[in-house]
């Protein structure tokens, strides 16, 4: 049985198309170096290799069953709250607290195993956020025990919560008494609709950024953020929302159950938050006076430089597409 078998068609031809960009884009990238010698291309290459390992790695453990998948986000989460605590200074007396915290990490993995839904929608919002300060407490120490709190939350939430929207698409079943009706592409994608919003996701928040720095390279005159982020624009955030938009309406209806209309309106979704997502990262980077987030993943920068927008398109997309089929 061949590994991508039980995968729905349209998720294979899915993943046969980033497969197919990412052939397009090193040809390219191997253009460049030839023709342009003349030029340091170090980085573009380091990214573009970097981009077969994300793609990979992305691509097998979706072809894995379900818990490999589950696994796999789950160590993403881990490395971006780790990356995410080495930045920020927390106090010795915390050591014990973030124990805890890294504990939360398969303990809400798990609950999007069992599909428990009431317990993954409230397990750190409610039980971490009041676990962690009683925790604190008991150390004995008040100095700088607000700051020290929120930081610990604010990266369990960031890194660890959101991060698990995307992990919990992959469980979701429709049900018949949805607000809007599901516009199969096909029989199989009925009956295993997850990876096909998860790849819509993903793909298209990547693609966003991509987007708004070619856009912003190309045409930007006017900073947006200057003070959080100089580097981008107004031509970017709009030229890479406006390709999010084109860009789901073309692959939503045939990868998901969204019917064109829905899936303009997430497309809009996912541009307008991935950019919102991008600029809080970067805004905790630059208070912190850094310029990545790590070094794990070269031309790229660590995880979170990876992942930032995905916090944010992650969970609205999930409860966009819950609020409307599940």
């Amino acid at each position: 049985m061949h590994l991508f078998d039980h995968l729905t068609p349209e998720v294979r031809v899915a993943l046969g198309g980033i497969l197919g960009v990412l052939v397009v884009s090193s040809v390219l990238v191997f253009a460049v170096c030839k023709f342009r010698p003349q030029r340091d291309h170090s980085e573009l290459v380091k990214r573009t290799r970097t981009w077969w390992i994300i793609a990979g790695l992305f691509g097998i453990s979706l072809a894995l069953p379900e818990w490999g998948f589950l696994c796999f986000l789950g160590f993403v989460s881990f490395l971006a709250l780790k990356e995410y605590l080495s930045l920020i200074p927390t106090r010795r007396a915390d050591r014990r607290v973030l124990f805890w915290a890294y504990l939360s990490i398969p303990l809400q993995f798990y609950w999007v195993h069992l599909s428990w839904y009431g317990m993954f929608i409230i397990f750190i919002p409610v039980y971490m956020f009041l676990l962690i300060p009683t925790r604190m407490v008991f150390t004995g120490r008040t100095e700088g025990f607000l700051c020290s709190a929120g930081v610990v939350h604010w990266g369990l939430m960031t890194t660890v919560f959101s991060l698990s929207h995307a992990a919990y698409l992959l469980v979701l079943k429709p049900v018949e008494t949805g607000r809007a009706a599901p516009a199969w592409p096909s029989v199989e994608a009925a009956l295993q609709p997850g990876p096909g919003l998860l790849i819509f996701l993903v793909v298209l928040t990547q693609l966003g950024d991509v987007a708004q720095f070619v856009w912003g390279k190309s045409l930007g005159r006017h900073k947006i953020a200057p003070n959080v982020s100089p580097g981008k624009t107004v031509e970017g955030f709009l030229g890479g929302v406006a390709t999010t938009v084109v860009l789901a309406w073309l692959i939503g209806p045939r990868l998901t159950l969204m019917d064109a209309k829905w899936s303009l309106l997430a497309g809009l979704l996912i541009g307008v938050a991935g950019f919102l997502g991008d600029l809080s990262i970067s805004a905790i980077k630059r208070d912190l006076g850094v310029k990545d987030s790590g070094s794990i993943l070269p031309g790229h920068g660590g995880i979170l430089d990876r992942a930032d927008s995905l916090t944010y398109t992650a969970p609205l997309f999930f409860h966009f597409v819950y609020h409307l089929y599940f």
